[in-house]
């Protein structure tokens, strides 16, 4: 049997939803959940809009999007085309306290390890755990966290985003998903544009 999930009609008006998160910032870090999305918070809504546009760039098609989770998990993002789907769990990179060093690489490795031993295999099988970078910017480098990742993973996948920096009064994200097995850790780019109406996605890699 098929449960009930609420999902926006489209990516672009989910954009437009998120539009006073975005620009408020601290909503992502502290705001209240979304009701008619079973929970979700904004920065969850946001990190699978970005991944499902993401997606999107190499399909280039609106067939990726997301979906509140009734399982109580972190949303589900789904392929409109053949059905199958993905539930994600979320979690957050908290910023680093001025005047400290920022071990980017070792936060997310220790954000991912952190998520995996909540529940072990039975919580994060089949999952895609979603990584929130809000530690600033310390470099990082997404093939040797993804090389480094624990072993077995448990997840299905990790992705990492993080917001960059505002250009022209576009918010600009960077999005990127570790895994290696095709060489390099695939990683965009994406701009949103001034008025919020569209949105640009670069492959960095």
């Amino acid at each position: 049997m098929k449960q009930r999930v609420s999902k926006f009609k489209s990516l672009a008006i989910a954009l437009k939803e998120l539009k006073p998160y975005i620009q408020d910032g601290q909503h992502l870090l502290t705001g209240r959940p979304f009701k008619r999305m079973e929970g979700m918070l904004s920065r969850e809504a946001l990190g699978n809009w970005l991944s499902c546009v993401a997606i999107n760039s190499i399909t280039q098609s609106d067939r990726f999007t997301f979906s509140s989770d009734p399982n109580g998990g972190d949303g589900i993002i789904m392929d409109t085309h053949t059905g199958e789907t993905w539930p994600t769990e979320h979690v957050i990179v908290p910023a680093v306290a001025v005047g400290q060093d920022a071990d980017t690489s070792a936060l997310i490795l220790k954000a991912v390890t952190d998520k995996r031993a909540k529940g072990g295999a039975a919580y994060a099988s089949g999952k895609t755990l979603v990584v929130f970078l809000n530690a600033g910017s310390g470099e990082w480098f997404p093939n040797r966290v993804a090389h480094a990742l624990p072993n077995p993973l448990l997840f299905q996948a990790v992705w990492v985003w993080g917001f960059q920096s505002i250009e022209s009064d576009c918010y600009v994200y960077n999005v990127t998903r570790l895994d290696v097995r095709n060489g390099n850790a695939p990683a965009w780019r994406v701009r949103i544009d001034a008025d919020f109406d569209s949105w640009a996605v670069e492959i960095v890699q």
